[in-house]
């Protein structure tokens, strides 16, 4: 690999990550909690407020496997593009297209998995008293 595509991989994968890191700082601020807090609710949500932290709190999570979904998509285009030796040597290591696919689409199946709880939680705030 020459200098230039490496700079530009580089590149690439610095603008994604700094993206990220905005993103994930964003969820935090729209309702993440911290995971004492989550398992507190989990085990004593009475209220609508109780069950609608926690909604929020799966929406952020959601979000946040949808963000990184994105960025390892985006790295499976560079390592495509761009292959390594790690390409022939280890087809699934951490510097590969095809981990980073992989990788892709467990994000996608959380963030499925965080949409249904919290779409549960606002159920259960709407029938909680």
């Amino acid at each position: 690999m020459n200098i230039r595509k490496l700079s530009s991989t580089t590149a690439i994968l610095g603008i994604l990550l700094s993206a990220s890191a905005l993103c994930m700082m964003a969820a935090d601020q729209q309702g993440l909690l911290k995971p004492a807090a989550v398992k507190a609710l989990v085990m004593n949500a009475k209220t609508p407020a109780d069950h609608m932290k926690l909604a929020r709190h799966y929406t952020a999570m959601a979000e946040k496997h949808e963000m990184e979904a994105k960025e390892h998509e985006a790295l499976a285009v560079q390592y495509t593009n761009h292959p390594t030796i790690h390409e022939t040597k280890h087809p699934i290591s951490a510097a590969t297209a095809e981990h980073c696919k992989f990788y892709a689409e467990h994000c996608r199946k959380a963030a499925a998995e965080m949409r249904a709880m919290a779409a549960a939680h606002t159920e259960m705030a709407k029938a909680a008293k």
